[in-house]
């Protein structure tokens, strides 16, 4: 089989200056290697944060606010004395007619919702004293929107429904005020009796401030620290697909007047800090590549400046200056052919060892591993993008010996 005379001649310039050849492999996978370790860190971090966030806390969150005041008797018989732009500002006693919400949500949801008591409170153990929020909820649906009985560290979940006024600890919560399972601690709400209860068990979410902030109890609990029996004034949604919470929670809003809160509003600060985080990868990225660029510039020009009696010849011999071109833009792209399955190499290879690095997390206070995302898509969009920066790395040099005309190369020799 006969090769084409442009890759004869690539594959001579290449294969005849090894030294050079090597450094721009070296150079390339360097670049390649690292933007993919970089690629799987950032990914792996985010995709474990955000993993936390939603399993300790609900997807939708439908809170007692309305959205818009209710109409007055006139109102509903006579259109022409209806209000506009009034803003709710109604006494906010609950979710009125919980049950019915509750059956229309349900028709539709694709996932499943409970109803759950909020109220703010004091808890005392002792001298110590903290602000806490205490969530009244159903043991039995609790199973259905969130994570909390495989989060229990001691105790179990149903022990809410064995003691009296029993309360679920967060880990955090319990070790800052002494307590364990079985111990006892009052309760003061905003607005009513201090209530006695007792722990009947720990959790740990993952999320230090909710483990340091919230509180279990039953529904009937909750409702009697608020001093409403029949109160509701929250409910909460898992979905099937935490990722469309917005759209539901806009349409749970139209539907029912409440405000539905998804998760990525709810830690909208958090999730922006990842948009600067973004940025800062791609800034990472662009250096490492432009590092790879000019390697693959620097060989190719020092090929083309060694090259230059042999330019002429071909030159003179009628080889035209595309052709003269292509052989220097080939020869970067068999570079780039041998760079970029090193760096795929070297780049899984230092995720494997970044995985097996230890760090403290500030928020839940424990030590973790350096999560990594391991995805096809990094290798694929990494390798094409270094293929496009070697090419265009070779284009001005390839187009300057293009132009050299061979009199002027053979006049300077002599």
């Amino acid at each position: 089989m006969r090769v084409p005379p442009v890759l004869f001649i690539a594959w001579a310039h290449v294969t005849n200056r090894l030294r050079q050849t090597f450094i721009g492999v070296i150079g390339v996978a360097t670049g390649v290697g690292f933007t993919i370790m970089i690629s799987g860190v950032m990914e792996g971090s985010q995709r474990q944060f955000v993993g936390t966030l939603i399993d300790a806390m609900p997807h939708i969150t439908i809170t007692d606010e309305r959205l818009s005041v209710s109409l007055q008797p006139a109102e509903q018989v006579y259109g022409a004395a209806q209000r506009s732009n009034f803003t709710a500002t109604e006494k906010r006693p609950g979710i009125s007619n919980s049950n019915l919400v509750l059956g229309s949500l349900r028709n539709w949801l694709p996932g499943a919702i409970t109803p759950s008591v909020k109220v703010t409170a004091m808890v005392y153990s002792g001298n110590a004293r903290f602000g806490v929020t205490v969530t009244g909820i159903d043991p039995r649906q609790e199973e259905t929107v969130s994570k909390l009985a495989k989060q229990i560290v001691a105790g179990e979940l149903y022990g809410l429904s064995r003691g009296s006024n029993a309360v679920l600890l967060g880990q955090a919560l319990a070790t800052k005020i002494g307590a364990r399972v079985g111990s006892t601690l009052t309760i003061t709400p905003g607005t009513g009796a201090p209530v006695s209860a007792s722990v009947a068990g720990i959790y740990k979410s993952g999320v230090r401030e909710v483990d340091e902030r919230r509180i279990y109890s039953l529904m009937r609990t909750a409702q009697m620290l608020a001093g409403q029996p029949d109160l509701v004034n929250e409910m909460r949604i898992q979905l099937n697909d935490a990722f469309v919470a917005p759209e539901v929670a806009s349409r749970v809003q139209s539907q029912i007047g409440y405000r539905a809160i998804p998760w990525q509003e709810a830690n909208a600060d958090l999730l922006s800090s990842f948009k600067v985080q973004e940025k800062i990868t791609s800034v990472i990225m662009a250096a490492m590549m432009l590092a790879s660029t000019f390697a693959i510039y620097s060989i190719i020009s020092t090929i083309t400046n060694e090259k230059r009696n042999d330019i002429a010849i071909m030159k003179s011999l009628g080889m035209k200056e595309y052709f003269v071109q292509t052989i220097f833009i080939i020869e970067a792209a068999m570079i780039a052919v041998v760079g970029i399955p090193v760096g795929w190499l070297l780049g899984y290879l230092l995720c494997v060892g970044m995985t097996h690095i230890k760090y403290s997390n500030p928020i839940t206070e424990g030590t973790l591993a350096i999560a990594i995302y391991y995805s096809p898509v990094h290798y694929i969009v990494v390798a094409l993008i270094t293929l496009a920066c070697c090419l265009l790395s070779a284009f001005l040099p390839a187009r300057k010996a293009s132009r050299v005309h061979p009199v002027d190369i053979i006049r300077g020799a002599a």
